[in-house]
Order: structure tokens, then C-alpha cells, then sequence
């Protein structure tokens, strides 16, 4: 019986202390990193803010940055860029590396890319295009990757 009952208070503090770490919550552009203000500065100069917000779990924290034209920027807790996502819009030149930049205009003209993010611990870029093809890239700007959505 004890240790059902000790087994069920640790099952109860684990719960509540994850339920009190899960905490998103609205903050003010200012209170970002600075290393995100100036990201957004530098590439999103003009667009207006409609929501920032800070996620928090129990190890971590990330920001993510959603404008009123619908584009959405998430970063880690440091401020460094995790994932761009334009819906209606294209993802800012100035952000893509230029080999991507390059790769795009080559082989797909005329399309826009809708969404740039890291993947596997920064070791890969992944890039949405609006043909719906997705490109995959290492960090030397080698294709390693090509998948139709």
C-alpha cells in the first residue's frame, strides 16, 4: 500500500510540475533575443508584428514570431532562426543562402520558396517551393534530397 501511494505522489508531482514548465505565453517584440529583433529587423523590415510569442517545456524555451501577412518565424532560445514559413508571401532573399538562392532560380524558375528551415541539428536545409517540390540541402550547398509534396 505504500508504495502505491508513494508511487501515485510521484506520478502527481511529475504531472504538475510539467503542466506549471508547459507555459506559452504572448510576449513583446523587445523581450525576444536579440540576435531573433535583429533577424526581423534585417529581413522583415516593414512588416508588421501580429503576435510573438515565448514557449516553454520543461528543458527548453523557443520564440516563434507570426506576422500579419501570415508569415511565421521560429527561433531557438538563443535566437537563431529554426524555420521561416511564408504562406502568401515568398521567403525573404536576403534569408536564403545563396546557394539555395542560386539552385532555385537555375532549375526552378519562376517558383517562390514558402518555407526554409534546419533540420536535423542544423546539419540539413530543408526548402518548400511553390511547385510543392521540396529541396533538401546539406550546409556545403550540396542537393541531397528531392521529394514532390
Amino acid at each position: 500500500m505504500k508504495k502505491i501511494l508513494m508511487s501515485l505522489l510521484c506520478l502527481i508531482a511529475v504531472c504538475t510540475a510539467r503542466a506549471t514548465n508547459d507555459d506559452d505565453r504572448p510576449i513583446r517584440i523587445d523581450q525576444l533575443p536579440e540576435k531573433a529583433q535583429s533577424f526581423i529587423r534585417e529581413h522583415f523590415k516593414g512588416v508588421k508584428v501580429a503576435l510573438a510569442k515565448m514557449e516553454s517545456d520543461f528543458f527548453d524555451r523557443s520564440y516563434d514570431v507570426i506576422f500579419t501577412n501570415g508569415n511565421k518565424v521560429e527561433f531557438d532560445r538563443h535566437g537563431q532562426w529554426e524555420e521561416i514559413e511564408c504562406k502568401y508571401t515568398e521567403v525573404p532573399s536576403s534569408a536564403v543562402p545563396e546557394f539555395i538562392r542560386r539552385y532555385v532560380a537555375e532549375n526552378h524558375a519562376d517558383q517562390k520558396i514558402w518555407k526554409l528551415e534546419y533540420k536535423d541539428n542544423r546539419r540539413f536545409y530543408e526548402v518548400k517551393l511553390s511547385n510543392r517540390w521540396e529541396l533538401t540541402f546539406d550546409l556545403k550547398g550540396n542537393l541531397v534530397d528531392l521529394d514532390r509534396d
